[in-house]
C-alpha cells in the first residue's frame, strides 16, 4: 500500500489545491508514482475523463502535475451548487441527483463506501497519495460526520500539513484557533504547519513562528511566498475573476455570470502576449472589447435573467451591432439562441426568451450529456474565418439539447469518444456570432492564435508578430516553477520524514 500525506487549510482558498499540486510535482520529479485525492469537492469547474465521467478540475490539475492522466477515483464526490441552498451531487463521475444542503448532510454517510473504494484503488496502484481537504477541519458543526478533512485523514491513516493564509491576515489566530478546536487525536495527526502566501521579509515573521510552535507544539515546516503561478483554478474564488485589469491591444471581455462554470476555457487566451482577458459583471466594466465571451454556467436560465436585469444583455446586443465578436460556450452558447425551454424543471422550469443572436432553440433534458470529443472546425464565416479546418479537442457537459431552425455554419465536426458517434456542433454567423458546446475549444494554440489573429486583423493589427507558445509545454513549465518554489521554502527533508513515519494509527 502507498504512503499518504494530506494538505488541510484553515479556511477555503488557503492554497490547499496549489500546495497539493506542488507536492505531486515534487514527488513525480523524485521518481515516485504519485496521485492526488480529494474525497469531496465543491466546484463548478469540472472535467470529463476519457471514460465520459465527471470530476473536479482541481484534481485534474494535480494529476497533470503528477504526470498521470486524471481518473474519477481521484475525486469520487463532486458537488456542483445549483443555488445558495443545494447542489447537484455527482458520485464516481455520474449524477446522483440534486439535493438540498440539509438532505445531503443527512445522506452523505452512505457515500463512505464509495470514498473508501476510490482511495483504496489508488493506494494499490501508486507509491504516494497526496490528499487535499476542503474548507476547514475545525467546522465544529460538521466535524461529527466529516468525510473530507480529519475523517478522511483517519480513513487514509494520513499525516496532515495544515496551511494558513497570511495574505488575508490573522494567520497565527487561524492556525492556533484551528488546532485548538480539534480533538486531541486530530491535533496529534497534524505533523506540520505551513504559512502560505507570504509577502515580505521572513525575518520579521520569525518571532511569531517561534511563538506559534510553542503554542501548538507543532513545527512550522514552511513559509511559502505569494506565488504568481499560472495553473488552473478550482472555483469562483479564483483571483483571476477579481477586477478588470488593463486593456491590451486585443481586448476580450468574459461575462462573469453569477454561476460561472469552467472559466478555465479561457486560460490560454490569458497567457498570450498583447491580449487582455477581463471578467466583467456590469455594463460599466464592459467598455469596448474586441470580443465578448459568454461562458458556461450551472444555471443558464437564471444567469440569463441576471444578464437581462442588470443591462448586460442590452449592452451585448449594442456591441454586436457595432461589430464586436460574440462567442458563447456551453451555457453561454445556449443563451445566444432564440429560446430556452425547461419542461422537466431541470433548471427553473417554463420557457425563456434567449438573446436571439443564433437561430436556435434549446430544450433542457433530464439526462446530462457527458463526453469527450475530437474533430475539426467547420468553414467559419465572418471575422474568425481563420478558424476554419483546424483540429479541435475537448469535452461536453450539459443538460440542454439545441436545435437550429435555419441553415447555419457548424462550428465543429466531431467524433464522440464515448459512443463513436459523428456529429456537428455549434453554429456561426457571418455577422460575428459563434457558439459551441465544446469546453476546451481554445486550448490548442493554433485555435487560440487564429481567434486572436482574427480580432487583431479586424482593427488593423498584426498578431503574427507575437511570440508563439505551446500551451501544454507552458503548463509543464508552470508546474516546474511551482515545485521549485516549494523546494526552496518547504523543508522537504521534514516532509519526507513525515511521509515515512506516517501516523500512530493501529492497523
Amino acid at each position: 500500500m502507498s504512503k499518504s500525506i494530506m494538505i488541510q487549510g484553515t479556511m477555503s482558498n488557503a492554497g490547499k489545491s496549489l500546495l497539493a499540486a506542488g507536492l505531486c510535482r515534487i514527488f513525480h520529479q523524485d521518481g515516485y508514482k504519485v496521485a492526488p485525492f480529494k474525497s469531496q469537492n465543491m466546484a463548478l469547474n469540472s472535467f470529463i475523463t476519457e471514460e465520459g465521467l465527471e470530476m473536479g478540475r482541481a484534481q485534474v490539475m494535480q494529476a497533470e502535475a503528477a504526470g498521470i492522466r486524471p481518473h474519477v477515483y481521484m475525486n469520487p464526490i463532486l458537488l456542483k451548487p445549483t443555488n445558495d441552498m443545494g447542489s447537484q451531487v455527482i458520485v464516481n463521475g455520474e449524477v446522483l441527483g440534486n439535493m438540498s444542503a440539509r438532505d445531503y448532510f443527512t445522506y452523505k454517510k452512505k457515500l463512505i463506501p464509495d470514498i473508501k473504494k476510490a482511495y483504496e484503488t489508488l493506494a494499490s496502484e501508486y507509491d504516494i497519495i497526496v490528499l487535499e481537504g476542503a474548507g476547514s477541519p475545525a467546522e465544529i458543526n460538521l466535524k461529527a460526520d466529516d468525510l473530507v478533512n480529519m475523517g478522511m485523514a483517519k480513513l487514509a491513516k494520513a499525516p496532515v500539513l495544515l496551511a494558513g493564509d497570511i495574505d488575508r491576515g490573522g494567520v497565527f489566530a487561524q492556525l492556533v484557533g484551528t488546532v485548538s478546536l480539534l480533538e486531541p487525536d486530530e491535533q496529534a495527526r497534524i505533523k506540520g504547519l505551513i504559512i502560505n502566501k507570504f509577502r515580505g521579509d521572513k525575518t520579521i515573521l520569525d518571532p511569531g513562528i517561534r511563538m506559534l510552535e510553542e503554542r501548538t507544539g507543532i513545527p512550522v515546516v514552511g513559509v511559502i511566498p505569494y506565488m504568481q503561478i499560472d495553473v488552473e483554478d478550482e472555483d469562483s474564488l479564483s483571483e483571476r475573476l477579481v477586477g478588470n485589469g488593463a486593456v491590451e491591444a486585443v481586448d476580450i471581455a468574459v461575462i462573469r455570470l453569477p454561476r460561472i462554470a469552467n472559466f478555465t476555457d479561457f486560460n490560454i487566451l490569458e497567457s498570450l502576449s498583447g491580449v487582455s482577458v477581463r471578467y466583467v459583471k456590469s455594463v460599466d466594466e464592459l467598455k469596448n472589447p474586441d470580443m465578448i465571451l459568454l461562458p458556461g454556467t450551472k444555471n443558464t436560465m437564471r444567469d440569463l435573467l441576471w444578464l437581462r436585469q442588470n443591462g448586460l444583455e442590452a449592452a451585448i446586443l449594442k456591441a454586436h451591432q457595432a461589430g464586436t465578436v460574440i462567442f458563447g460556450i456551453c451555457g453561454g452558447f445556449q443563451m445566444l439562441g432564440r429560446s430556452l425551454s425547461d419542461p422537466l424543471g431541470v433548471e427553473e422550469g417554463g420557457e425563456l426568451r434567449g438573446i436571439g443572436l443564433l437561430p436556435m432553440d434549446t430544450v433542457f433534458a433530464g439526462e446530462k450529456t457527458r463526453t469527450r470529443v475530437s474533430g475539426r472546425t467547420g468553414e467559419m464565416p465572418g471575422p474568425l474565418s481563420g478558424l476554419s479546418g483546424l483540429s479541435v479537442e475537448g469535452y461536453e457537459i450539459h443538460m440542454g439539447v439545441s436545435t437550429f431552425s435555419e441553415e447555419r455554419h457548424p462550428m465543429t465536426e466531431l467524433i464522440d469518444a464515448v459512443t463513436g458517434e459523428r456529429k456537428t456542433d455549434g453554429g456561426a454567423q457571418e455577422e460575428g456570432v459563434y457558439g459551441t458546446y465544446v469546453h476546451g475549444f481554445f486550448d490548442r494554440q493554433e485555435i487560440a492564435h487564429a481567434v486572436v489573429r482574427g480580432l487583431a486583423a479586424k482593427k488593423g493589427l498584426d498578431f503574427d508578430a507575437a511570440p508563439q507558445m505551446d500551451y501544454q509545454e507552458y503548463k509543464e513549465t508552470q508546474y516546474d516553477i511551482l515545485a521549485d518554489t516549494l523546494r526552496r521554502h518547504l523543508d522537504m527533508d521534514v516532509v519526507y520524514r513525515i511521509l515515512e513515519e506516517g501516523t500512530d494509527d493501529e492497523d
